[in-house]
């Protein structure tokens, strides 16, 4: 641990001189990483086919490994959207004169060190670095074995162009993948200031439980869509298939949709399209009843005590009947992982009740869950969706990584009371 040790200090005293980097400095070193992320785009590409060869293509895991031309030139395009940004930091937040003539001005300022525990995504490598450079934090990575090599290639680069600006390559650091590594990360007191895990549910758990520094948590998505008695077919058939299927390996994925048992004649029509994408459903009685014969046999199974509740990360869908909005809201209360909620109603009472009851990062009406990212929030990047209420919630975008202190100028006052 004494590497580790040396490692977390580099990237504290990193941190620190990132506070005398200008706006303008730190915005010229994003866009030559997004360059460089395209320009060492085969060097990357060779590294995660590294990765790749390890892991079987049907694991979940599998397409969130995966990186290809177009998800680098994504990538670089997102890095670009974050130095175009506002910079969060010297945000004055709020500013007063106190009686006695204190002048109090809060201001947002950088964490400091941030470390990022994550899975089997390399591309949190790069959204991880440019969030935290913007904002003023040098950051630790801590990915998983399944995306080292991956990772590695990544910091190179990043690494690569610090050196070229001067800048201390410290800033950003990746640790080995190991889980006596994770421990230590977890217990820096004194080096790292905030951990964020991004990943699965034991993931988050293994953090929350083991961690003696601040956590925000994020990741794990167990995401809702409810298709209320006065919800549009036509609006709603479209707004499931895109939930479950643009993408079913991030945490936005929908994985239970819970439908008024007045509508369930409409269930067919409201599942067409995810049988043309071969999505198993497990259905309640009710629902099964209502989709026997008109949904391939093979795709549909009867719902057990162990689909609800589960983040599926496949091509795999639970559907219960309700019979009202409370019950729909109370279902969501038992089963969601706080993450992302939906209503689909055009009762705009019913959509009233459903956003102010559902406790929830993100309730949504007549909109797909998959909006639930940073960079359709308008905030460039995210590094993660927190699921708590501390600190932080929903997409995390750079004013989420700042804090604030206070600054206070006097003349000579001191306090004789109170």
């Amino acid at each position: 641990m004494e590497q580790i040790s040396k490692m977390l200090s580099a990237a504290r005293e990193a941190g620190r001189r990132l506070t005398l980097l200008t706006g303008a400095q730190i915005n010229e070193v994003l866009v030559a990483v997004a360059r460089a992320a395209i320009d060492r785009s085969a060097f990357i590409l060779e590294k995660n086919a590294e990765d790749l060869a390890h892991m079987d293509r049907d694991d979940p895991r599998h397409d969130r490994l995966m990186l290809d031309s177009d998800r680098l030139k994504g990538i670089a395009g997102d890095i670009r959207n974050v130095a175009a940004l506002p910079s969060p930091l010297g945000r004055i937040l709020k500013e007063t004169v106190r009686p006695n003539g204190l002048r109090l001005t809060k201001v947002s300022v950088a964490f400091g060190v941030i470390g990022v525990i994550y899975e089997a995504r390399p591309n949190v490598s790069f959204d991880v670095f440019s969030l935290c450079f913007k904002s003023g934090s040098a950051c630790v990575l801590k990915g998983s074995t399944d995306a080292y090599e991956s990772n590695k290639a990544i910091l190179n680069v990043i690494q690569t162009v610090l050196k070229q600006f001067g800048i201390d390559p410290a800033a950003a650091v990746l640790l080995p993948p190991d889980r006596e590594t994770t421990n230590g990360l977890l217990r820096a007191t004194g080096y790292v200031d905030l951990i964020i895990p991004r990943g699965s549910s034991n993931l988050i758990r293994f953090v929350r439980e083991n961690a003696t520094l601040p956590v925000i948590e994020t990741g794990a998505g167990i995401c809702h869509t409810y298709f209320d008695e006065h919800g549009d077919a036509d609006k709603g058939a479209p707004i499931i298939h895109n939930a479950k299927t643009r993408r079913v390996s991030v945490c936005n994925a929908l994985d239970c949709l819970i439908i008024h048992k007045k509508r369930l004649p409409d269930l067919p029509a409201l599942c067409q399209a995810l049988s043309e994408s071969n999505v198993l459903i497990y259905a309640d009685a009710e629902a099964r009843h209502a989709l026997e014969g008109c949904y391939p046999a093979e795709l549909l199974k009867p719902a057990t005590a162990e689909s609800f509740g589960t983040e599926f990360l496949s091509y795999t869908l639970a559907i219960k009947t309700v019979d009202d909005l409370a019950t729909a809201i109370g279902h969501i209360t038992r089963y969601g992982s706080k993450h992302s909620e939906c209503i689909i109603t055009e009762s705009k009472e019913h959509a009233r009740l459903f956003a102010q009851l559902v406790d929830a990062a993100c309730v949504y009406t007549n909109a797909s869950t998959a909006f639930t990212d940073g960079a359709q929030f308008g905030l460039g990047a995210e590094i993660g969706i927190s699921t708590q209420k501390l600190h932080a919630r929903g997409p995390m975008g750079l004013e989420e990584l700042t804090s604030y202190k206070w600054i206070i100028e006097g003349e000579g006052q001191v306090r004789t009371q109170g």
